[in-house]
């Protein structure tokens, strides 16, 4: 009988829910987060051994699908087809996303994802916001950088991610290195949507939107929701902080942008001197140095209305 006992309490160590690494958490204040889908589990599993009943274990989501995914979840992870990648600066992909037929993403802007990854062994999640409109249909865009440099373009600012994505020092490389490690064909796991923040047409006179590197991601598809809808007048000043004119992404996309009679863009390049390197339709609407508090006032006071300043930051940290 004892013996007996032994193996059922074994078994029901088998079915207890492992708890995540620190790792496994991408700090950006996700709800539900990995810890809160543990939690909720430990809670059924310890129901369930204390009524000796297996049965109540079966509300439990499995942790990936590899089903073709018609719909997303915050709680599971689903399996997308990574259809190109296009390396468009020296360290930063853009990755198209493949989605059955002519279906949606599902994302409203201000909302973004949580990627799985892992690297010898090592479970790694992280917050990235799809870059493409949110009626793409049959595919979604991210743009992943795999190194970063915070001292570039910042300074004396308070870091706030309106996303919900929080300053998280992350163990560096590794979510390079999976990337890194990707080709056509491949496929990669992503749960969501998460953000506390949704942009709602016509709710703000101005955005005042400041954004460093890959930081840009999440000012995409706000600013293309704007500019989709003849009936938003609202005013968007977008300001992109780069090390140099080279490395500004998207460029083709932002100069599209401008020529709507609501939307300003300028630079901030920390490592570039001189507006005579630059493309003359640059020369005015670069800065040279870093986003510090003279110029922020600057920017509020050149806005048309009372602004809504969105500031959001690249902070995974990923330095090789």
């Amino acid at each position: 009988m004892a013996e007996s006992e032994d193996d059922d309490a074994e078994a029901w160590l088998r079915l207890k829910p492992v708890e995540p690494l620190p790792s496994q958490c991408c700090g950006s204040g996700c709800s539900p987060c990995v810890f809160d889908l543990y939690y909720r589990d430990l809670e059924r599993w310890e129901t369930a051994q204390a009524r000796n009943d297996r049965s109540l274990l079966s509300g439990k989501q499995p942790p990936e699908s590899q089903d073709c995914p018609t719909k997303l979840s915050p709680e599971t992870f689903l399996a997308f087809c990574i259809s190109a990648m296009e390396k468009i600066t020296e360290d930063t992909y853009l990755i198209r996303f493949t989605l059955p037929g002519n279906s949606q993403l599902g994302l409203l802007p201000g909302q973004h994802l949580i990627l799985r990854g892992e690297v010898d062994g090592l479970e790694i999640q992280r917050a990235y916001t799809p870059i493409s409109p949110v009626t793409a249909e049959g595919y979604f865009d991210v743009l992943i950088k795999n190194s970063f440099d915070i001292e570039a373009s910042v300074q004396g600012c308070v870091i706030i991610l309106f996303t919900g994505q929080q300053a998280e020092c992350y163990q560096t490389g590794l979510m390079s290195r999976y990337v890194e490690s990707w080709r056509a064909g491949d496929t990669a796991f992503w749960r969501g949507p998460f953000g506390s923040f949704l942009y709602e047409p016509k709710k703000y006179g101005e955005l005042l939107m400041l954004a460093a590197g890959t930081g840009l991601a999440p000012m995409v598809p706000i600013l293309q929701s704007i500019t989709d809808n003849e009936d938003d007048e609202t005013f968007v000043t977008l300001v992109g902080c780069f090390k140099t004119f080279e490395g500004i992404y998207l460029k083709t996309f932002f100069q599209e942008q401008a020529r709507f009679w609501n939307v300003r863009t300028f630079f901030v390049l920390s490592q570039e001197v001189s507006p005579e390197q630059l493309p003359w339709s640059y020369r005015d609407k670069t800065r040279f140095g870093r986003l510090g508090p003279e110029l922020v006032d600057e920017l509020v006071a050149s806005c048309r209305r009372k602004p809504f300043t969105l500031v959001s930051l690249a902070l995974d940290l990923n330095q090789e």
